[in-house]
């Protein structure tokens, strides 16, 4: 695989990716009450659905004009639990951690992602950029979770 079309397949995997946490945050947000931390998902969902549309343009710019809109399958399953849990009567902190391993996993695929040497260096700064902003994003889950949305 060339250099170009791996970094279009790794693109296209990341926004599927950003869909999931986007969609993931905006769920959750709809079922928590910690008025904070809602605020939190609902800024973050913003921030994912701005961090694909930065690598949709990249893709428009690397000749893709027809970008795929959807998450992943984990991803599906991962809202289907956290609904399943929502109405179990899953109090906000285990919401929170339904997010956060959403968050994980991303950064985790931001990290592989980052670490192929194939990718233009300006596309790697943006992923640098982006997963910078996951992790903390995490970070402030954790706090949220082990703080006041008990």
């Amino acid at each position: 695989m060339s250099n170009h079309q791996n970094t279009i397949k790794v693109l296209g995997s990341l926004i599927q990716v950003l869909h999931d946490g986007h969609q993931g945050m905006l769920s959750v947000a709809g079922q928590i009450q910690h008025e904070p931390a809602k605020r939190f998902l609902l800024e973050q969902s913003q921030l994912r659905a701005e961090f694909a549309a930065e690598l949709e343009n990249e893709l428009h710019r690397l000749g893709v004009h027809d970008v795929k809109e959807g998450g992943t399958a984990i991803g599906t399953a991962q809202r289907i639990w956290g609904d399943i849990k929502a109405k179990m009567g899953a109090g906000d902190a285990s919401m929170l951690e339904t997010v956060a391993q959403e968050e994980e996993e991303a950064s985790r695929v931001y990290g592989e992602a980052i670490d192929k040497n194939m990718l233009p260096g300006d596309v790697r700064d943006m992923l640098r950029q982006q997963s910078a902003q996951i992790l903390a994003s995490l970070d402030t889950l954790r706090e949220l979770r082990a703080g006041n949305a008990q």
